[in-house]
């Protein structure tokens, strides 16, 4: 028995300094944990609005030139060059404190993803940002001290939702080039969800340019299938940047596939193109952008920037066009709090197009927008 009792304490001494030895190897590691955001609340009028398509209409939107969100990232040291990072974040209406869910899933979080960094570049995994988001945002932004104005963006109404859940996401860089592959699963969602993409991008001495693919597969197994190409240079105060994106639709969608595409290109994603049954029937849509930016003072952004989008499809009431422009002008009070102003105008041509699909609706329409924004 003595000889039995010796062996139980010697083997719980060899757990106890082996945990002993594996808490000492992990407490080396470092980690950090940073919480941030932006609050972001503006006025914003808009004419040829309601129902019926005309009268004008005032509001207090919760995310003029961003939308408003807190996230947490996660940043901790694994020891020879790896690093493992953890991102949440939520996205709100600061008018009204609601949360901002996304299609189709009303997620509480629009980002949630783990990962892993090293040598051989990025691995993460969750619901994240795709690829078409990324490259236009980090490589030909409508504006360099914000991607885009979250008011009025028709430039993200060809990114196939921007996010995507259940994604895989791979991102390397070497040098002056970056590259990344994604790949997400539908789960047999109702809505479906498997997409597939990859882009790449190169950036140095001011010039940017990068060329990026992306499908979506709806639950019946059709497809919309998105391309971009652009660029941005930056030389002293100066910003320019042009893009081109395009949209491929199968054609004969079920009700359910028609839905998700109708989030895609929803109107307020689209700067007000968009609309019932005859703009979902159109099988191709493009977009092409142009844009420039000066830097008045330190303080003080200015930004011009112009839109042409087209769809075609099947039968003449889906063919139309749609005009935009955007003129902004953006003051900083300090590194983090600025104030904006922007004023927009869109026209829609061909076919029975007008806003809200009304018929016989109006086809332009102006906005405008000043705003408040903090960033955390």
């Amino acid at each position: 028995m003595k000889k039995v009792a010796a062996k139980k304490l010697f083997a719980l001494g060899a757990i106890a300094l082996a945990s002993g030895s594996a808490f000492a190897q992990a407490s080396t590691s470092t980690s950090s944990v940073q919480l941030y955001g932006i609050v972001d609340v503006a006025y914003r009028y808009t004419n040829n609005e309601g129902a019926t398509g005309n009268g004008s209409l005032n509001q207090l939107v919760g995310g003029g030139m961003s939308q408003s969100r807190w996230g947490i990232n996660v940043n901790e040291d694994l020891g020879n060059g790896m690093k493992a990072l953890v991102n949440l974040e939520n996205r709100f209406t600061a008018d009204n404190g609601a949360t901002a869910g996304g299609y189709p899933n009303g997620s509480y979080f629009q980002q949630s993803w783990v990962g892993l960094q090293g040598e051989f570049g990025r691995v993460t995994m969750g619901r994240q940002y795709n690829v078409l988001f990324d490259l236009v945002t980090s490589t030909y932004a409508s504006y360099p001290y914000s991607p885009y104005m979250e008011a009025y963006k028709p430039e993200i109404g060809f990114s196939l939702l921007a996010r995507a859940d259940n994604m895989i996401k791979y991102t390397a860089e070497v040098g002056a080039i970056r590259g990344a592959l994604q790949y997400s699963f539908d789960e047999k969602a109702a809505t479906g969800g498997k997409t597939m993409g990859g882009y790449l991008r190169y950036e140095a001495n001011g010039v940017a340019a990068g060329v990026g693919y992306q499908d979506y597969e709806f639950a019946s197994g059709k497809k919309i299938k998105a391309w971009t190409l652009g660029g941005s240079y930056r030389t002293g105060p100066m910003y320019f940047n042009l893009g081109y994106g395009e949209n491929k639709v199968d054609s004969n969608l079920p009700a359910t596939d028609a839905r998700v595409l109708g989030a895609m290109w929803g109107s307020a994603a689209n700067g007000g193109f968009g609309g019932g049954a005859m703009f979902l029937n159109a099988n191709k849509r493009t977009i092409y952008k142009i844009g420039a930016g000066y830097q008045l003072t330190p303080q003080i952004n200015l930004g011009a920037h112009y839109f042409h989008t087209k769809q075609t499809g099947a039968t003449a009431a889906t063919n139309a066009t749609a005009n935009f422009l955007t003129l902004a002008a953006d003051y900083a009070f300090s590194k983090r709090t600025d104030a904006y102003v922007e004023v927009d105008s869109t026209k829609l041509k061909g076919g029975n197009i007008t806003f809200n699909n009304v018929s016989n609706g109006p086809t332009s329409r102006t906005g405008f927008t000043v705003g408040l924004r903090h960033r955390f």
